[in-house]
């Protein structure tokens, strides 16, 4: 066999084929149309709301997406964290611990900063996160327009991960 024959086939072409990954809404509601429904638990209008988690899905930072938004970029990550679309405490675990006591009053404001050495406005957002749990029925909304089939077990994260690499791959 000659690299002729080998060769035989293949063409060359001048663009590559696009992938991406496919969302499918199984919802007939918009994202803004289920917010308004839990309206009260956002930071911010339901619009904007929607406007944040649509571009942070798409693959926007935070603060491009708040721009987008037109909201501050701490009232952003407010909405991600409380829709469930993003882990976003800037503060590690000692630190969170550190924030929980300040929260129940055990230690002071100032005694916390020291610790978790961090800005006011990481301190500000650690604080919310702590005091805010994620909001189950905003969560659902996320899922349910985010998430092929409405299925909830399947993430972004998991739809990307064979393009991900694991720590044992780096070896």
């Amino acid at each position: 066999m000659t690299l002729s024959d080998i060769a035989a086939g293949i063409e060359t072409v001048a663009e590559q084929e696009r992938r991406s990954v496919t969302a499918v809404d199984a919802t007939e509601r918009s994202l803004t149309e289920r917010f308004a429904a839990a309206d009260t638990e956002l930071p911010c209008s339901p619009e904007s709301a929607a406007t944040v988690v649509e571009r942070y899905v798409r693959g926007e930072d935070t603060e491009a997406a708040a721009t987008a938004a037109g909201v501050a970029p701490i009232t952003a990550a407010k909405v991600l964290h409380r829709t469930g679309a993003a882990d976003i405490s800037p503060l590690s675990p000692a630190g969170r611990t550190a924030v929980r006591e300040w929260l129940a009053g055990k230690r002071s404001r100032a005694d916390v900063l020291a610790v978790t050495d961090c800005s006011q406005a990481a301190f500000v957002l650690g604080a919310y996160v702590e005091k805010h749990d994620r909001d189950p029925e905003l969560t659902a909304a996320v899922e349910a327009v985010l998430t092929p089939s409405g299925d909830a077990s399947v993430r972004k994260r998991d739809r990307l991960a064979e393009t991900m690499s694991a720590p044992e791959d780096l070896r």
